[in-house]
């Protein structure tokens, strides 16, 4: 297949000023002297994948460190339509990955020129490129990335299984939660709904009515005042219609009606008096009209003394309302409605805790079926990939070797229930304990493969590992020294071994073996310079008579002797002639 990674450059990184690495399919391996960068280049690259941002990683003296990714996505892989919808980047496509990372510690990521948080840059690294490096080894010390790695390994069956167990996991153990805060706060919660209800019992009683306090204030003055509002409707009314009891006091409609007469018998002799009879019959009307609506208010005046103490009563009772749910009125009517809404749902508790219950019944087994398939999905897996690494393991000088997957149940005295009636305590990710062993030598016992191997067993177990658990997804692999605390025979295995990996995808190295180094396809070298003040480095590939230079010098030797670079000519045909055998 095609190169994923075509370019990559690096600028103002670590001891590297500006280097470029023109990548090929096939077999890329990366050498140079120690402290010359080859780290930084994979260091770069990490970046570049979404890894985190550090700014000790910036060149001295320099404002930022810049890294971007040439990419060419085969058009059949699966991230190649993610690209396309996110970013308008059709098959065939160049597509220009960057990350810069300023000296101050921020940092920006860009996808096809567009910028992404980090995060985007990891998600696409994950899906284009599998990285490994020497501080992976420390992954098999976690018995969580066993289980990850056979996870990987075991493929989609297992994962849609184990999203499905997941997904009946955690709603299990949010149902238990929700039933066990629901249990816990009983009493709470029955004091509360005590208390409501007696709020809600005591409004109702008085039952207030909206506006009801003001109206009540109102005919609380009038019935206090009815003695006085009567005398003083009935003088009013007696002053402008007079009164039957005293009929010859004066009154304002006699008096208007004495002028009337007045002006009536002067209008003959001056016809300019008419508009003021006109006038005054108006008021006249006007007030005879008003009289008779005091007179109607002053007999609608109760003067009921047992109302009055009703309306007080009232008021005292609507007043005890305020102080307790008010200030005002309106208030107190806003807390009776809440406080029947929060009434029914405290009521409600116990209907939903049976709610719970029934829930968690027909979800119990359903999650155990799912939890004693994954684990026999697991088993099978484990076998395959136990027996998959071991095969690898002969092809990497490691012929007596023997890698076992073991996959356990752990059994409790309370938990979920299997469909067998064993009781085992759960996880999010299932029932499982998964544990890689290996035995290296024929005869021994399978021990924890970080207790088994030693550095250089522990290289190649992960390189097994890193090529049985690729699901072939995955285009291109980089594998940082993954040769270390390795020598001899067992270097030759893993350069062939790389290269024959390199066969189907494309493959970067950091090495610092002349044997692996000698498998390269294309061979990139590090070098640096120094002009007395600044160390300096730069990549440049290097091909025949530099080629064997390069050889020459990581065997050690001299690399003008005739015979280091004999023998690297050696290493270099003999590479040549494998991979044309294994071709």
């Amino acid at each position: 297949m095609g190169s994923v990674l075509r370019e990559i450059r690096i600028r103002n990184m670590g001891v590297i000023a500006d280097a470029t690495l023109e990548l090929s399919p096939g077999l890329n391996v990366v050498t140079g002297e120690t402290g010359a960068g080859k780290t930084m280049v994979v260091s770069g690259l990490g970046l570049l994948l979404g890894e985190r941002a550090d700014a000790d990683r910036v060149r001295t003296g320099e404002k930022s460190a810049l890294v971007e990714g040439f990419l060419d996505v085969p058009g059949e892989h699966v991230s190649a339509a993610a690209l396309a919808d996110e970013f308008d980047v059709e098959a065939g496509d160049e597509v220009i990955l960057s990350r810069s990372v300023a000296a101050t510690g921020r940092s920006r990521a860009q996808v096809a020129g567009r910028s992404v948080p980090a995060g985007v840059l990891a998600r696409i690294g994950h899906e284009l490129v599998a990285v490994h490096g020497q501080a992976d080894q420390w992954r098999l010390k976690q018995p969580e990335e066993h289980r990850q790695i056979l996870d990987a390994f075991a493929g989609p069956e297992l994962s849609e299984l184990a999203q499905r167990y997941r997904d009946g996991y955690v709603r299990l153990k949010a149902l238990r939660a929700e039933r066990r805060e629901l249990t816990l706060k009983a009493q709470e919660r029955a004091q509360r709904l005590t208390m409501l209800e007696a709020g809600i019992a005591r409004i109702d009683e008085i039952e207030p009515l909206e506006g009801e306090d003001v109206e009540l204030a109102a005919e609380s003055e009038r019935l206090t005042h009815a003695e006085d509002l009567l005398a003083a409707s009935r003088g009013a009314g007696a002053a402008m219609a007079g009164d039957e009891l005293s009929p010859d006091e004066p009154n304002a409609l006699a008096l208007m009606a004495a002028a009337r007469s007045g002006l009536e018998s002067g209008v003959t002799l001056d016809a300019d008096l008419a508009p003021f009879i006109e006038r005054l019959r108006e008021v006249q009307t006007l007030t005879a009209d008003l009289a008779a609506d005091v007179a109607q208010y002053a007999a609608a005046i109760d003067m009921d003394p047992q109302r009055l103490q009703e309306v007080h009563q009232r008021r005292a009772a609507i007043t005890q309302l305020l102080k307790a749910y008010g200030p005002e009125l309106d208030d107190v009517l806003t807390w009776r409605e809440q406080a029947g809404r929060e009434a029914q749902e405290l009521a409600g508790s116990d209907d939903r805790i049976a709610a719970i219950d029934a829930e968690i019944a027909g979800l119990t087994p359903k999650v155990g079926v799912d939890a004693l398939a994954l684990h026999d999905l697991r088993r099978s897996a484990a076998e395959r990939l136990g027996e998959a690494v071991t095969q690898e393991l002969h092809h990497l000088a490691m012929g007596s070797a023997r890698l076992v997957v073991e996959v356990s149940i752990a059994e409790a005295d309370k938990g979920l229930e299997l469909p067998d009636g064993r009781l085992v305590k759960p996880s999010e990710h299932g029932i499982d304990d998964v544990t890689i062993l290996l035995s290296a030598n024929r005869g021994m016992d399978p021990k924890p493969v970080t207790k088994a191997a030693s550095g250089g067993e522990l290289s190649r177990v992960m390189l097994a590992l890193e090529v049985v658990t690729s699901t072939g997804s995955v285009p291109t692999f980089v594998f940082d020294e993954v040769d270390a605390g390795v020598g001899g025979e067992a270097a030759h295995d893993i350069g062939a071994r790389l290269a024959r990996l390199a066969q189907s995808a494309q493959v970067i190295v950091v090495t610092h073996l002349a044997q692996v180094a000698a498998y390269a396809d294309n061979h990139l070298v590090v070098h640096k310079s120094h002009d007395g003040a600044v160390t300096e480095s730069g990549v440049a590939a290097v091909t025949g008579d530099a080629r064997v230079t390069e050889i020459a010098r990581m065997l050690g030797g001299d690399t003008t002797s005739a015979v280091a670079r004999e023998h690297a000519e050696s290493l270099l045909t003999a590479a040549g002639a494998s991979q044309k055998a294994s071709a």
